[in-house]
């Protein structure tokens, strides 16, 4: 997949310098930066390239981020206002005490099983734990989510064909 952020595809130095070449080498240095970055533009893992002169093979690790919503701030009170002073009252979780279903992959977020049909869950829907809420696409692979506990959805955090990182909060639900 080629939607990992930049800052955490980093091709091994190493990885490079481990090349099995022959004495009639048919690259140069410039060369073998250009094709890995062309490696990881297109987001490859994963490279090899052989032929009767050289022997190429560049791989790199992707760090997988995890998801962590923004916290909410509470309003400011106006600045004109004076009043007692008082202890500040923390803004309420709107998510507390919801059961969040995740995506188990990284891949694209579907709420419906085709761009004409209606979504599998909508605020307010009841779920069961067998009850598909969602499909997210990886690799060209439809995979159906399902809820995994009974309740009422009354959170939806992504949008229809928004890329998902793994651990990411899909819905929530009011068990």
């Amino acid at each position: 997949m080629a939607s990992a952020p930049a800052g955490e595809k980093n091709l091994k130095e190493e990885e490079v310098s481990d090349m099995d070449t022959t004495a009639s080498s048919s690259f140069d240095l410039d060369e073998i930066r250009q094709l890995a970055d062309l490696v990881s533009e297109y987001g490859f893992t994963d490279f090899k390239f052989e032929n009767e002169n050289i022997k190429i093979r560049l791989s790199k690790q992707v760090a997988v981020s995890s998801y962590q919503p923004a916290p909410v701030a509470a309003p400011a009170a106006p600045a004109a206002v004076s009043a007692p002073a008082e202890k500040p009252v923390e803004a309420a979780d709107p998510d507390e005490g919801l059961h969040k279903i995740t995506s188990p992959i990284v891949g694209t977020f579907y709420r419906a099983p085709g761009p004409d049909k209606e979504p599998y869950v909508k605020e307010g829907s009841t779920v069961t734990p067998d009850t598909v809420v969602c499909i997210v696409e990886a690799m060209k692979l439809m995979n159906e989510i399902q809820a995994e506990v009974s309740g009422e959805v009354v959170r939806v955090y992504v949008e229809n064909g928004q890329p998902i990182e793994y651990g990411q909060p899909l819905f929530g639900i009011k068990k």
